[in-house]
């Protein structure tokens, strides 16, 4: 009689969440990753609030998330999500130049950094890269991140906007679309009072001399953000 071979237990898909305000976005993710046998989307969330809930409830392994949000900062989330549970892992997935935000997410907890422009099998690439312990960026980031490392300082960490704290670039950000004092201080829950810290002190970092100097630069930067 022939010995039965005793079968392996399969191992449980990765739990993913996944935040995106643009609900086709979300729904192609979530396709994407659930045609794979070792992932499943267990849960989607449009912004930070349901997503901090979908983090109490489904426990997710990782979670892949836009960084521009309704209401509450990318950056913010990812520092609510890893004290909510310290040992997730955040991958971020964006439209915006890595440049500007792959040092930030990283400082911020995060564990990777990929561009919506790169494909599905790249994306899927980059959930199993940390996934299982690793950081995700591109190439020219890597090189970067090693130069930051060795002393060595790239043109990119020599940027203007480099020199902004995370808060100072979030303000920086929403006065280049049109937000006053007020609606910003609404968005980033904090104070006017702070609000304005932040915008002279970012006018100072930027060397620039006044406060319409600093709304004017701010403009043109996020109109060459929506042209790239």
């Amino acid at each position: 009689m022939k010995r039965k071979i005793k079968e392996q237990p399969t191992a449980e898909p990765k739990r993913i969440l996944v935040l995106d305000d643009h609900p086709i976005t979300r729904h192609g993710l979530t396709q994407l990753i659930d045609r794979e046998p070792d992932l499943r989307v267990s849960c989607e969330a449009s912004d930070a609030r349901s997503a901090l809930a979908c983090i109490e409830t489904s426990c997710p392994d990782l979670i892949l998330a836009d960084i521009s949000l309704p209401g509450r900062s990318g950056l913010e989330f990812l520092k609510d999500a890893r004290a909510l549970i310290p040992d997730v892992q955040i991958l971020v997935l964006s439209m915006h130049d890595e440049g500007l935000y792959a040092e930030r997410v990283l400082r911020a907890g995060g564990r990777g950094y990929v561009m919506k422009s790169v494909g599905g099998e790249k994306i899927l690439e980059a959930i199993r890269k940390v996934l299982s312990g690793g950081l995700y960026v591109s190439d020219s980031m890597s090189a970067r991140i090693v130069s930051a490392f060795s002393g060595a300082r790239s043109r990119e960490g020599n940027s203007l906007l480099g020199v902004l704290t995370d808060r100072e670039f979030e303000v920086f950000q929403l006065i280049g679309r049109g937000g006053t004092t007020r609606e910003i201080s609404a968005q980033l829950h904090m104070s006017v009072k702070t609000v304005e810290t932040h915008r002279r002190n970012a006018r100072d970092r930027l060397g620039l001399p006044t406060s319409s100097e600093l709304v004017k630069f701010a403009i043109r930067w996020a109109s060459n953000q929506s042209l790239s």
